[in-house]
């Protein structure tokens, strides 16, 4: 009777398993990483895009107000506020504070766009024509951007906050981000006389 030798790697296949298993959940783990770096440099794109609009916006303010001086001289105040809500703005870095002041903002340059009618000499003013149909095209350009910008921070938190990808996401540091929004006094409803 011969001795039962066991084969030299009998035990190759045990091990086979759960190196198998490891190289299955790093491959998980870095698609899901890669799909959480793209959808987070999707969202600085986006706010680099309404960071674009608004150095357009802030661009267009100081011309604006020039041109308005000339005619409504005694209307300081509106153009004071603009101004300094300009320079308010261009300091902000944090979304929800930055858009409250963009609103504002948004708010004072209306104002500005009223005085025209006011002063019929300013209506006519092909530079502030020009500026205004500028300001218009911005504004429409910003309205895209925040919409974008938004949709892409939903996209970002909800894959932050989903099993599994919540645990990755806490690994390697991914945070949610902040949505761009409108201040409680634009969503009022706009009194009709």
């Amino acid at each position: 009777m011969e001795p039962v030798t066991e084969p030299m790697f009998a035990w190759a296949p045990l091990l086979l398993v759960p190196a198998l298993a490891v190289v299955l959940a790093l491959v998980w783990g870095m698609t899901i990483y890669n799909r959480l770096v793209r959808l987070r440099n999707q969202v600085r794109t986006a706010w680099a895009d309404i960071d674009v609009q608004l150095v357009r916006r802030h661009d267009l303010v100081p011309q604006l107000v020039s041109a308005v001086q000339g005619y409504a001289a005694h209307e300081r105040t509106t153009l004071d506020a603009v101004t300094a809500l300009r320079a308010q703005a261009a300091g902000a870095t944090d979304a929800a504070a930055l858009g409250e002041l963009e609103q504002a903002l948004g708010d004072g340059l209306q104002r500005l766009l009223v005085l025209q009618e006011a002063y019929p000499e300013l209506a006519a003013s092909a530079l502030f024509a020009r500026l205004q149909a500028d300001l218009v095209d911005v504004e429409a350009q910003l309205q895209y951007a925040r919409r974008f910008y938004n949709g892409a921070v939903r996209d970002l938190n909800d894959a932050v906050q989903k099993v599994p990808d919540v645990v990755v996401a806490r690994l390697t540091g991914i945070r949610a981000a902040g949505f761009f929004q409108a201040d409680a006094d634009s969503r009022a409803a706009v009194p009709v006389t």
